[in-house]
């Protein structure tokens, strides 16, 4: 049995989390920590488990073997070090943290634990996304020349996102920093990190922080890639675009049907399995020593590119990635 506690309940995906886990008959949940006490009570109430105001003394119980952070993203870096110190394993939220320093104390700190990390991707465990990645590596398309993700909802606009998702310090930033995550990562994923990243971040609603927002890669060998998000849109569904020397794949749009072309016309092609959610994957892990795709070091990379990202939406200009 894997006994695990929950570390803040402020994450829109905390329910999510905690109910994934606590479904497996291979978990329990023991203890939920938060620095709301009120929302600490209730929530330890309605998963019926102790709540433990105190971090450090939740974190010294030897019926916690593991930690599910959902906590507000500024407590990342104090939250996952005392973790990773107490040899507790980490299952995470993103952003891993705001800035990469930050980011290599947290993966200095899991390394030399040993612990199982995981961090919420959840696209990457995508039938379309795995799909997508076969496609590059393969060469079907060629050589890779421009790549466009867009994936936005209308939190802002429609006024369903709590009001604490607007808060420059808990959040760091709005809509690239949160849902902006997905197509990031996925971008790293598909083509690895670029050289610079140029930002056009804007508020729509007039909320402290972006709820529009695109950033642009620059790679080496002259790709392309477009990293489009917000919380103000309304019918949008998610798109990806992948242009190569060789032909196009879509995947999304309207139809949410996948197409690609390399030269012989549009064909619909047929996708892989999905891979676990990336709560087994971190269960499996802990559990049977199985892979977990995505690590400290996938993490790490996504805080490089959003500390990126947001200087250039500072400065108006592009930003060489953060080293």
């Amino acid at each position: 049995m894997f006994k695990a506690a929950l570390v803040g309940a402020w994450h829109v995906h905390f329910d999510q989390y905690a109910t994934e886990f606590s479904g497996r008959a291979d978990c329990e949940i023991t203890a939920l920590w938060d620095d709301d006490a009120a929302r600490g009570k209730e929530c330890a109430a309605r998963y019926h488990c102790d709540f433990e105001p105190d971090y450090d003394a939740l974190l010294r119980r030897e019926d916690v073997q593991g930690v599910i952070v959902c906590s507000a993203t500024n407590l990342h870096p104090e939250l996952l070090i005392k973790a990773a110190n107490a040899g507790k394993h980490i299952y995470t939220e993103k952003v891993l943290a705001f800035t990469y320093a930050d980011a290599l104390k947290i993966k200095e700190a899991v390394e030399r634990s040993g612990i199982k990390f995981c961090i919420s991707f959840p696209w990457r465990c995508r039938p379309d996304m795995l799909f997508a990645k076969q496609t590059i590596d393969s060469g079907a398309l060629g050589q890779i020349t421009y790549v466009r993700m867009r994936n936005c909802h209308n939190g802002a606009s429609a006024g369903w996102l709590p009001p604490h998702f607007y808060d420059p310090v808990a959040c760091g930033g709005g809509a690239m920093m949160d849902l902006g995550a997905h197509p990031m990562y996925l971008l790293d994923y598909f083509l690895g990190l670029p050289e610079s990243i140029t930002s056009v971040f804007t508020s729509v609603t007039g909320k402290p922080v972006e709820d529009n927002a695109v950033s642009v890669f620059a790679y080496a060998d002259g790709t392309i890639a477009c990293s489009e998000t917000g919380f103000v849109a309304e019918q949008d569904p998610f798109a990806l675009e992948i242009c190569g020397t060789k032909g196009t794949l879509f995947l999304g749009g309207y139809t949410d049907r996948p197409a690609m072309n390399t030269g012989n016309g549009w064909e619909t092609p047929v996708l892989p399995e999905a891979l676990p959610k990336p709560m087994d994957l971190w269960v499996d892990g802990v559990l049977s020593g199985t892979p977990i795709p995505f690590g400290i070091d996938e993490a790490v990379r996504l805080t490089q590119l959003m500390e990126t990202a947001y200087a250039s939406s500072r400065t108006g200009a592009a930003a060489q990635l953060v080293r």
